[in-house]
């Protein structure tokens, strides 16, 4: 197996690393280790791995690392390994995975595998995307992407998630809050903000769209249609309380395609800032396989 490790995860989270790789070589497995130098290059790095023959790619990192990885096996065969790095660690959480060095060494070394359908997000003014636009939890325009663009890297690698809640505050007095327009299927909505899921949770083990599941196509999006600095705080606090996803303001709907229309409003997916709306959403041409327990 390959392991594409992010570095920037911090001195703490390598450690964890290490131990992972301990185990994985006491039980004589064969593994290479390679570092990310930019961002994007994960991408690059589990192209050229899969290119090479390897069937397990393995993203050490945060969830934009192990977006980065699958965008670069999309459509090749490697399956996709996780050593959760990051911050949030969504899909890990999603999936199940464990956190403990042994117990995600025997994971990889088994390598049973379950597969997930990424998303694809496509710009309609021909900008690009991160990972040629492949994400595998989920893709936010309006105030999340707002946080996401503006965080700076070295607090979020000192402070992890309170880095998040500290940025949002800033935000608050800043962002206009834009009218978010999108068509979901064949149906126009509009929205403060808009988080199109893959899955059930959001920036960690928080609940988002109890229906939703990365294991099969589609989408749930999650319309946040009240504006302003006070419905984003109810909107914040309900999330870590749990309640989100039956609060007044907040409409939760499937969907197979996602366009959002012009708007100036930023976009983030999977952590990542991927520019600005206008923006095409649909599913991948094909699933990944990803190690799990």
């Amino acid at each position: 197996m390959i392991v594409i490790y992010n570095p920037t995860a911090g001195r703490r989270r390598i450690r964890m690393l290490w131990r992972v790789l301990d185990v994985l070589l006491l039980a004589g497995k064969r593994v290479e280790l390679v570092e990310t130098c930019w961002a994007g290059h994960a991408t690059e790095l589990a192209e050229q791995a899969a290119a090479k023959g390897h069937r397990l790619v393995v993203a050490a990192g945060g969830d934009g690392t192990i977006a980065e990885v699958a965008g670069g096996i999309a459509g090749t065969g490697a399956h996709l390994g996780i050593i959760p790095l990051g911050t949030a660690n969504v899909l890990a959480h999603e999936l199940g995975l464990p956190f403990q060095p042994a117990q995600i060494a025997a994971m990889l070394g088994k390598a049973r595998t379950r597969e997930i359908w990424p998303g694809l997000a496509r710009s309609a003014d021909g900008s690009q995307f991160p990972r040629k636009g492949v994400f595998v939890q989920m893709l936010g325009v309006g105030f999340d992407a707002q946080v996401v663009h503006h965080i700076s890297l070295p607090l979020k690698r000192r402070l992890g998630a309170a880095a998040y809640a500290l940025q949002a505050g800033r935000e608050l007095g800043r962002y206009g809050f834009p009218t978010v327009r999108v068509r979901i299927d064949d149906t126009s909505f509009e929205a403060a903000s808009v988080i199109v899921t893959k899955g059930r949770l959001y920036g960690g083990r928080h609940l988002l769209a109890p229906d939703m599941a990365p294991t099969r196509p589609g989408f749930t999006v999650a319309l946040f249609q009240r504006s302003g600095p006070l419905a984003t705080i109810r909107y914040g606090l309900a999330l870590t309380l749990g309640l989100l996803p039956g609060m007044a303001g907040v409409r939760l709907l499937p969907a197979r395609s996602v366009i959002i229309e012009a708007c100036a409003a930023p976009v983030q997916t999977d952590g990542d800032a991927g520019g600005t709306a206008p923006v095409e959403v649909r599913d991948a041409a094909r699933p990944i396989q990803v190690v799990v327990v």
